[in-house]
């Protein structure tokens, strides 16, 4: 890093730009248009550099390491084909809004507009898919473009940045000195706004609270916890924001998700007030909007977000703050709590609704693995600081009902709904946190779409866990097929490797369970093998959700 004049090229000024921004990981598939990126990082031992094979599952990785450190995750790809691939990354920190920065090697300056090998503008694909889209057109403004989208990526509302870096760019030399390392802006509420909130509370009768959003701190989520036990507060984890507090808290209710259960619409409907922190109050959490219709609700409506755009621009709020979810908590808790909160009863009912939601239903599967036992398995038996991943498909109902998370960044799910996210995360997870227990839960279909980073895991010394839930199908798309066009079986049916040779060939561990009695013993088998390991759990194909079958 420089803060005295001398050339350096720009692969070097960036890589140095990155140090110096506290980046300590990336992840990549190697390209020859980032060239001197590469090269620079060979004497830069402090940046480890992970090599994935395929695009798409460096994306998924980097987004995941967002996700657990609050920090940028960095992907490097090169140009055309290597940035379409990692555009599903992209479009998953968006949504998600995980900080997250992808570089992409670009063709050379005097090239661009002429249709070159791999051209692609880049500014005209990501527009709608990151927060800033930007080309760096030569080497004295890296240092200037790097803070900048290290600020865009953590301030307000977290998401994506995309930077296109032209290979000669790259290459030119350039005296031009370091910033200082980025500071995130984000928004505390003001003493008006708690004071609002307060009033909402005292004149409620059944609120509600919705817990939501990302890169809260450990402090925030503590403050969140103490701010609900204070004020009997049931709380509601948005879609797949199950970490953000303990599940066996007394106050924790439940969890805005898809297919979401008849107690818990009940429950929403009937609240007078409800306080979404964080959250963006989308369409998954309130069933595509019939749940909560916009613009206004029935119920008084305390919006705290730290986009102060998204405020009011789908409901109208009654009390709107602009704030990290994590600033706005802490400052919550500090609040003198309600009295002898009115609602007590109807904050030990919503508990018990969810006690009761998350037993494994006697009626299980006629065959196979009953994945409701697994997955409670799972929840009592993994330390709690262990991290579960998922990506998407009917699978994950079981997971986000049956797990009960304990610590914050403990989940690693897509809000996204992008399938093949898991297996990727897991591996981000496992060498960010080697010291930690890292399970995937991961669909047949799922799994296969980045199968071959069983690879990365072992090249990196990444040890996870994985759980193929095998029903030789795409589940999601054949329930909505049976719903629809019952019978009339199309596209729908999945033929999988052996699974077990598969992950014996990569040198990982692998067994096939087809019993739910088989399950726990193998998991101890897989928990000591000491590498990267795959279960096959063969489940009941009619087994479509927890409650209901295909044939019915």
């Amino acid at each position: 890093m420089s803060d005295t004049p001398g050339t350096r090229p720009g692969g070097r000024i960036l890589v140095d730009a990155l140090r110096l921004h506290g980046v300590d990981r990336l992840f990549c598939v190697p390209g020859e248009s980032y060239l001197d990126v590469l090269d620079a990082l060979y004497d830069t031992p402090q940046i480890a550099l992970v090599i994935a094979k395929h695009e798409g599952a460096a994306a998924n990785m980097a987004e995941a390491d967002g996700k657990l450190t609050g920090r940028p995750g960095i992907c490097f790809v090169t140009r055309g084909p290597g940035a379409t691939h990692a555009s599903v990354g992209v479009h998953t920190a968006y949504q998600d809004s995980t900080p997250m920065i992808l570089l992409v090697g670009q063709v050379q300056r005097s090239a661009r507009g002429r249709e070159a090998f791999q051209e692609v503008e880049f500014r005209q694909m990501f527009a709608p898919l990151a927060k800033w889209v930007a080309e760096i057109e030569t080497a004295d403004r890296i240092p200037e473009y790097l803070l900048r989208a290290f600020q865009v990526a953590t301030s307000g509302r977290p998401g994506p940045v995309v930077l296109a870096l032209p290979e000669d760019v790259l290459a030119e030399e350039s005296s031009v000195l370091d910033t200082r390392p980025f500071r995130p802006v984000q928004a505390t509420p003001a003493d008006v706004d708690l004071a609002a909130v307060r009033a909402e509370l005292e004149r409620a009768t059944q609120p509600l609270l919705i817990a939501g959003g990302s890169c809260w701190s450990d402090e925030g989520c503590a403050a969140l916890a103490r701010f609900a036990r204070a004020n009997a507060l049931p709380v509601l984890a948005s879609f797949r924001r199950q970490d953000l507090i303990d599940n066996d808290h007394v106050c924790y209710a439940g969890h805005l998700s898809l297919g979401m259960p008849p107690h818990l619409q009940q429950r929403v409907k009937a609240a007078d007030l409800i306080i979404a922190l964080g959250t963006r109050l989308g369409d998954v959490n309130t069933m595509t909007y019939s749940l909560l219709p916009p613009p206004r609700l029935s119920a008084r409506l305390v919006h705290v977000h730290p986009e102060p755009t998204e405020l009011n621009r789908v409901y109208q709020a009654d009390v709107a703050v602009t704030a990290s979810p994590s600033a706005a908590a802490i400052r919550l808790a500090a609040l003198a709590p309600i009295g002898a909160p009115r609602w007590n009863a109807w904050t030990e009912s919503a508990r018990r609704e969810y006690e009761k939601f998350i037993r494994v239903p006697e009626a299980g599967p006629r065959r196979g693995v009953d994945l409701a036992v697994v997955i409670r398995h799972l929840a009592t038996h993994l330390p709690a600081n262990a991290i579960v991943a998922n990506g998407a498909g009917n699978f994950t109902v079981w997971v986000h009902r049956f797990f009960t998370y304990r610590q914050p960044r403990t989940e690693l799910a897509p809000t996204s709904g992008a399938m093949g996210y898991g297996f990727p995360a897991s591996i981000a997870a496992s060498v960010r946190y080697p010291e930690r227990v890292t399970v995937c839960v991961a669909g047949d279909g799922d799994f296969l779409m980045y199968a071959q980073e069983l690879a990365t895991a072992a090249q990196h010394g990444a040890r996870v866990i994985v759980l193929v839930v095998n029903n030789g199908m795409y589940g999601t798309i054949r329930m909505h097929q049976e719903r629809r066009f019952p019978g009339r079986v199309s596209g729908t049916d999945l033929e999988g490797p052996d699974f077990v040779a598969l992950a014996k060939s990569f040198g990982a561990y692998a067994e096939r369970v087809e019993t739910t009695d088989a399950f726990a013993s193998a998991f101890e088998r897989a928990r000591a093998a000491g590498r990267s390991a795959v279960l096959e759990l063969v489940m009941d194909r009619d087994q479509i959700t927890p409650e209901r079958r295909l044939s019915a």
